[in-house]
């Protein structure tokens, strides 16, 4: 199938892959009432892992396991697990929509990333987008006022993992199979979270809490399906935008799960994250065509 020869095929799955992602989250945040964060991480990634394998280890063969970076690709699948660490913890003490705000200023973060790590020029317009995006976040976390508590910070370490993560995924998809990555990607997360398993390991939980787990597994994957099928159709510049849907869909969810609904300024700053995320990730893409990824428990 030629690139961007289908961009309105692409643009309905990127929607799909983050209302898998938004469902995912919402599904974490009620798991994590009852289960061992550490325990419900492995099982994600465990989920991701096997089916991911069942799939695709036929299709492709030895072919999958090929990489000329194993290295990275270890690194790489580290700082996904501390994002999906830093998503967890984060969801068992916020609402699902403000959570889903605030980790969406991670393209943000990737151009400060860019400018004083890598030495790249960035624009006012692009500093002023993220200027307006971390006023958004302060917006909704709200430090110095009852509102505030320590776990809002959470949120922001997973911004810092997963910004580096971006960058490397941007390095790597110079030369590396996406399916190879996702591959490495879901059983690096296994091995590790593992470690931690004989700790944390209970059975005795009642069947909405099996069934929430399966969920969480079964949405992970298939998004990322999803969203490696949007990008064979579309190209990254007409899909970037169409991530920040997750937001709608995260706040529905904690509306219908939670009965939580935004206050006037948690609102406020959600929708000052959207317009200026969306606004710098859509240049991103349109100068330099790397995909930005959604993100996700």
């Amino acid at each position: 199938m030629r690139h961007g020869a289908h961009p309105l095929a692409g643009i309905a799955l990127t929607v799909a892959a983050v209302a898998c992602f938004a469902v995912l989250d919402t599904a974490t945040k009620f798991v994590t009432a009852g289960v061992p964060v550490l325990m419900a991480l492995w099982f994600r990634y465990a989920f991701q892992a096997v089916s991911t394998t069942a799939v695709l280890l036929p299709l492709r063969g030895r072919a999958l396991l090929r990489t000329e970076h194993p290295r990275f690709q270890v690194l790489r699948g580290l700082l996904l697990l501390a994002t999906s660490l830093f998503a967890f913890l984060s969801l068992k003490h916020m609402p699902v929509g403000e959570f889903t705000a605030i980790v969406m200023i991670t393209p943000l973060v990737i151009t400060l990333l860019a400018a004083t790590s890598l030495g790249e020029r960035v624009s006012p317009l692009r500093w002023l987008l993220v200027s307006g995006g971390f006023t958004g976040t302060l917006i909704i976390i709200r430090p110095g006022t009852d509102d505030f508590n320590w776990a809002l910070l959470l949120p922001l370490g997973l911004v810092a993992c997963n910004a580096w993560f971006q960058l490397l995924t941007s390095r790597l998809a110079r030369t590396e199979n996406p399916l190879t990555m996702h591959f490495y990607t879901g059983w690096v997360g296994t091995l590790g979270a593992s470690l931690a398993l004989p700790f944390v390991w209970t059975a005795s939980l009642p069947w909405t809490f099996w069934a929430g787990l399966t969920l969480m597994g079964l949405m992970g994957t298939v998004g990322h399906f999803m969203l490696i099928l949007a990008y064979q159709r579309a190209p990254a510049a007409t899909l970037t935008p169409f991530l920040y849907a997750q937001i709608g869909f995260a706040m529905l969810g904690g509306w219908v799960m939670f009965a939580h609904v935004p206050d006037a300024w948690s609102f406020a700053g959600i929708v000052m994250i959207a317009i200026c995320g969306a606004a710098g990730a859509w240049l991103t893409v349109r100068e330099r065509r790397i995909p930005v990824e959604p993100v996700e428990g």
